[in-house]
């Protein structure tokens, strides 16, 4: 608009140009006022009008009517008389028949008497209080502050209650409406954030309740696993014991079958003349044999040997039956027993039956654990019990404990987030629904209540309602029996697995554990080609340096292998036999650079401990034995209500027994292969440990690194020394070719001047 304004006052010099000009200004300034948002809106033309009159209008129009052109003064007429009507329809708001709108006080005035003893008159207030507060200096951007204030009152008139903005460029994306709706729903705004913030909770609990059932899930899920596979390693072992129950049967068959035909022929080839055998006589038994064999089975008499006719004898074809394979299903007969195979020579003894083996158990166990875990989507509904104490008036609380331990317990109890009664029924039910992580299990264990605890507590048990929380958390858990050793077979049971796992390996793609470590590493030592071939040729270098008595070795020990980078040249200290014994093998025997990825299990196998892998797997036997006597204890005693201590402990004894077992037989073979191995390059078992042996294989092969590289880095240096000399040779070369064609064009120049001079005289030209 200021652009028109200073259009419509510019003075060009030619009259009608600038009166044609003039006259379309006021036009469209008459157009925009009367037309478009104009032709409703009394706001809007006040406002626009407003704004040309403070853009200084009135003074140009005075000024223009000097032209006195008819055309021209009528538009501007025009304007004069839609402004008298707007300002007296806007006077008539205020019963008056003009406002002074270049009177601040009258306005003020106007303003005051409307909004007094109005609702909006405390926020009018407000609004003059603030405005007293607004920052002004002459120079800076405190103008701009007012500005903006001016803008906004502008959009508050201009625009419609259909949020119809006619003047949208002062203040963009700015929707009166809408923000009077926000101030209008302020309290029901207030009442969504209580509603999402109540939501959130309840979506917060539920995801606490989802992540339980799903650690529960997890759980039974990995308990379903762990039998599954030992039923299955059960049924190959089963197999396997079947199947030499088989060939040892066989084999005894055999051979009783050939003993019997044998004697027959021994009974019936004897001479009939002989002396009778005397009565009561020993017969020779040709097997021993503690089975019990069917009394109605006997030998054909020999019609030679009367003394012995009557004489029972047992046949060892004869034998109870025995089942080819146990059944592995859930209505196996509880009483069923297994008749092991008898072994051994001369008269041995049966193992004894086994009542009730554990893989009926486990059969069971397999049947009982629900499919799909549909459990995980049936989250309870039932609402956290509110702390009694918290929700009485406040009295003074009674604490009998130590202040320290008191302290750390309560903290203890605020991670948790679980009141006594839920704790209490976790510990009852050995945690079925994963409330109890293990950390916090491992800090429950140090706040077991002591016997000094329990008596104070029990003094003022009918003070329970005034007991600090603490207190009343270890009375409460105190009432339960065996409270330790059920909190310890617990963290047993939970953290049992884990420390399996460390120690056991499970998989091929699993984490590397301590005994598979070992193994692999015995095997990699004992297998490798590529070690072997390169201790050849260490033994040569050995025996090739050291001539004479020494000369002749057909061995050394391992530890040697960590000193051949001792040994220095006497040219160059920075190169070690290991330098040059690795620059030997990569040209005669490449193969051995395999070295690396042969002994890749060897860097792992080092880190083994045997001393304290042997204190691990006696922790967990101790640990074994101290659950399965607190299992004999609890099933000596009455079970109360929600007791489910015996049936998941029975279940755990099962699995885990089994699993230590077959822990063990893998530290047995561990150890078998590991003094393979140390035997196999004849070092002392009893002195020789997994961490110094394959420390040295480890040390050894660092170092074979380290060589290769500064082998590389050596050559490098030298074939770029190399091409450094063959540079500034080629360069030496090219200046001396330079130096001689520059000595050569010299003396060609200086014999064709005197070339010229000889002949010059011959044909006297030089005396003309």
């Amino acid at each position: 608009w200021q652009t028109l304004i200073n259009d419509l006052d510019k003075s060009t010099g030619r009259y009608r140009d600038e009166v044609s000009l003039k006259t379309a200004i006021m036009s469209f300034i008459n157009a925009v006022l009367s037309q478009g948002a104009g032709v409703e809106s009394l706001d809007f033309r006040l406002h626009l009008r407003y704004e040309f009159l403070m853009l200084g209008i009135q003074p140009v129009i005075d000024k223009l009517r000097q032209h006195e052109n008819s055309t021209l003064d009528r538009h501007l007429d025009f304007f004069e008389m839609l402004r008298n009507e707007d300002e007296l329809e806007f006077a008539k708001r205020f019963e008056l028949v003009h406002i002074d709108t270049k009177s601040a006080t009258q306005m003020f005035e106007l303003t005051r008497k409307r909004l007094t003893h109005s609702e909006a008159y405390p926020h009018f207030m407000s609004i003059l209080h603030h405005c007293l507060q607004m920052p002004y200096k002459r120079s800076g951007n405190t103008v701009q502050y007012w500005l903006l204030l001016d803008r906004i009152v502008q959009q508050i008139v201009i625009q419609s209650d259909k949020g119809q903005d006619p003047d949208a460029t002062p203040l963009e994306n700015f929707n009166i409406k809408n923000v009077v709706r926000m101030l209008v729903n302020e309290n029901e705004v207030k009442q969504w954030k209580e509603q999402a913030e109540k939501m959130r909770k309840e979506h917060t609990e539920l995801q606490q309740k989802l992540e339980k059932k799903e650690r529960e899930c997890d759980a039974k899920a990995q308990e379903k696993e762990e039998m599954m596979q030992t039923l299955n390693k059960m049924k190959e072992k089963l197999e396997k014991e079947s199947s030499e129950h088989k060939q040892v049967k066989q084999q005894v068959a055999d051979l009783t079958a050939q003993l019997h035909e044998m004697s027959r022929r021994a009974i019936c080839a004897a001479s009939p003349g002989g002396p009778p055998m005397p009565p009561g006589a020993p017969v020779l038994c040709l097997w021993a044999s503690s089975r019990a064999w069917p009394a109605s089975s006997h030998l054909i008499p020999c019609p030679l040997l009367t003394p012995v006719h009557n004489v029972p004898w047992p046949d060892p074809f004869m034998e109870p039956p025995l089942p080819s394979a146990l059944p592995f299903c859930t209505s196996c007969n509880p009483h069923f027993h297994l008749h092991p195979p008898c072994f051994g020579t001369g008269t041995p003894k049966c193992l004894p039956m086994l009542p009730n083996p554990p893989i009926l158990h486990i059969a069971l166990l397999c049947a009982s654990v629900p499919s799909g875990f549909a459990e995980i989507t049936e989250l309870h509904k039932e609402d956290a019990i509110d702390d009694t104490l918290s929700s009485r008036h406040k009295v003074k609380e009674l604490s009998v404990i130590d202040g320290r331990r008191a302290q750390n317990c309560n903290i203890l109890l605020s991670r948790l987030k679980l009141s006594n009664d839920e704790i209490k029924r976790a510990i009852l039910t050995m945690d079925e629904q994963e409330d109890l992580p293990k950390d916090m299990l491992e800090q429950l264990l140090k706040f077991v209540p002591e016997k000094g605890d329990i008596d104070l507590l029990e003094e003022h048990k009918h003070e329970l309602d005034r007991m600090a929380k603490a207190d009343r958390f270890l009375f409460e858990m105190s009432r339960i029996n065996h409270y330790q050793q059920r909190l310890q077979s617990l963290y047993f049971k939970k953290k049992f697995a884990e420390r399996v796992a460390e120690v056991k390996p499970k998989g091929i793609m699993s984490h590397p554990s301590v005994l598979s470590a070992i193994r692999a590493g015995s095997k990699a030592v004992l297998q490798s080609s590529s070690l072997q071939q390169l201790l050849e040729v260490v033994l040569a270098f050995g025996n090739y340096m050291n001539k004479g008595q020494r000369g002749n070795a057909f061995g050394f020990k391992i530890s040697s292998l960590n000193k051949i980078a001792d040994t220095k040249s006497s040219i160059d200290k920075n190169i070690t036999l290991l330098h040059y014994l690795i620059t030997v093998v990569e040209k005669k025997y490449p193969k051995v650079l395999r070295l690396h990825e042969e002994l890749r299990d060897i860097p792992q196998a080092a880190k083994v401990n045997m001393t304290e892998l042997e204190k691990e797997i006696n922790t967990l036997r101790s640990g074994l034995r101290a659950v399965e006597t607190e299992l004999d204890f609890q099933k000596s005693q009455v079970q109360q209500a929600g007791d489910k201590f015996v049936s998941v402990v029975s279940q755990f004894i099962t699995l885990a027994s089994f699993s230590f077992s077959d822990v063990e037989d893998l530290l047995m073979e561990a150890k078998e292969l590991f003094s393979k191995a140390v035997k196999h390059f004849g070092e002392d078992t009893d002195k020789m440990q997994p961490d110094e042996f394959f420390g040295i294989f480890d040390q050894f092969l660092q170092a074979v690194t380290e060589a290769k590289q500064e082998n590389e880095n050596m050559r490098k240096r030298k074939e770029e020394e190399e091409r450094r000399a063959r540079m500034e040779a080629q360069l030496k070369e090219q200046r001396e070719r330079e130096r001689k064609a520059r000595k050569a064009k010299e003396s060609g120049e200086e014999s064709g001047e005197f070339d010229d001079l000889v002949s010059a005289l011959r044909s006297g030209e030089v005396f003309d």
